[in-house]
């Protein structure tokens, strides 16, 4: 079965280079809504420092993307964002914080610092296995309740959540690899699944 790897809880590392101070968050993330927040966060937790660069990868397959926020281009999001690859995460962000020391380090130092700082916190990361989930809408008619709750394998195929009104709305997490089966349980049954908003679970 597909797995993928990504962080259990939040690690930090630190690295200095001639008087700069980096220091290095690696959290995790559920999608670009929150990983923005964690940013934002650490931006008002450290408002002295000279620059927040950062890089995360999202889902399976990763989404990645990176900024060097006001470094020289290629110099700091591009280094954080391989350390993240070559650990082979997603579902993370990591947040290199700089304080200036006085003294430019050249391109290739910057790159080099960045990328020490990010291995120092994956050093630090404790890992989890995910496999790839969607998450699923049907409406149900109540009298195939009971056959579509007869689908329910947990944890190929969970029920997340339920609105009983006039007709029953149920959120399955399902599994990728097994999503087809699903889908083609359900249409059997007369009934068609939507991906739910956020579908793809971190």
């Amino acid at each position: 079965m597909p797995r993928y790897r990504a962080p259990a809880a939040a690690a930090e590392g630190e690295h200095r280079d001639r008087g700069s101070r980096f220091r290095a968050f690696v959290v995790p993330v559920a999608g670009e809504e929150e990983a923005r927040a964690a940013l934002a966060d650490l931006a008002r937790r450290f408002p002295d420092a000279t620059h927040h660069c950062w890089a995360w990868r999202l889902g399976d397959p990763p989404r990645a993307r990176s900024s060097d926020a006001g470094e020289p281009a290629g110099t700091a999001g591009a280094p954080i964002l391989r350390a993240l690859a070559a650990a082979g995460l997603s579902d993370v962000l990591a947040v290199v914080v700089r304080w200036f020391g006085g003294t430019k380090l050249g391109k290739g130092g910057l790159a080099r610092a960045y990328a020490a700082a990010t291995r120092a916190a994956l050093a630090e990361l404790q890992v989890v296995e995910r496999v790839p989930t969607l998450e699923l809408t049907v409406a149900v008619p109540y009298e195939r309740l009971g056959a579509v709750q007869r689908l329910v394998h947990p944890p190929e195929v969970e029920l997340r959540a339920a609105d009983y009104g006039g007709t029953a709305h149920l959120r399955l997490a399902v599994h990728a690899e097994r999503q087809e089966a699903l889908r083609a349980a359900l249409a059997a049954l007369g009934l068609a699944a939507e991906e739910a908003p956020g579908a793809r679970i971190r």
